[in-house]
């Protein structure tokens, strides 16, 4: 299947889809593609909200987008690297049988799966501002992934190490 169809096969079904993910084996360049795609959207989400904030404070767009690019394009994927390695040790701990690898790709795939509210999340924060409505596309967003990440830990948890 393509990533748009996974994507919403996602929010119907996240087992199905990240069982389907890891068989796919062990390819860092997989992982790290949906990672930089995920983090690559998440830039793109954060574009409506630094125009409204350049407009509104006079401040050069150009600053704001760099300081975004620098922060989600070159410093989040190495944080996602060790949020990932970390819930693998967490998950080691609680008698995770899986590895690293399909850590880290739950982690990645949760990621890039609920980028649609992370888009939906930068329209609203973009052109109606801060308020109950942000917070709850926020919310929401957060839940979503939190269902995506557990779902797909815990499934790559019980895979034995190959």
């Amino acid at each position: 299947m393509s990533i748009a169809h996974d994507i919403a096969a996602m929010y119907r079904g996240p087992r199905r889809v990240v069982s389907r993910v890891l068989a796919a084996g062990q390819r860092e360049d997989r992982a790290l593609a949906c990672l930089m795609g995920a983090c690559a959207l998440m830039f793109v989400a954060q574009l409506p909200k630094l125009a409204r904030e350049s407009f509104i404070t006079g401040e050069d767009l150009n600053m704001l987008m760099g300081a975004s690019l620098l922060g989600l394009i070159f410093i989040a994927p190495l944080l996602f690297y060790a949020v990932g390695w970390l819930s693998h040790l967490v998950a080691k701990v609680f008698g995770g049988q899986g590895s690293f690898f399909t850590a880290r790709m739950a982690l990645f795939w949760a990621l890039l799966s609920s980028s649609p509210l992370i888009l939906l999340h930068g329209l609203v924060a973009g052109f109606i501002g801060p308020g109950a409505q942000l917070t709850l596309v926020g919310v929401i967003w957060f839940a979503v992934f939190m269902w995506f990440w557990m779902s797909g830990l815990i499934l790559a948890e019980r895979m034995p190490k190959t």
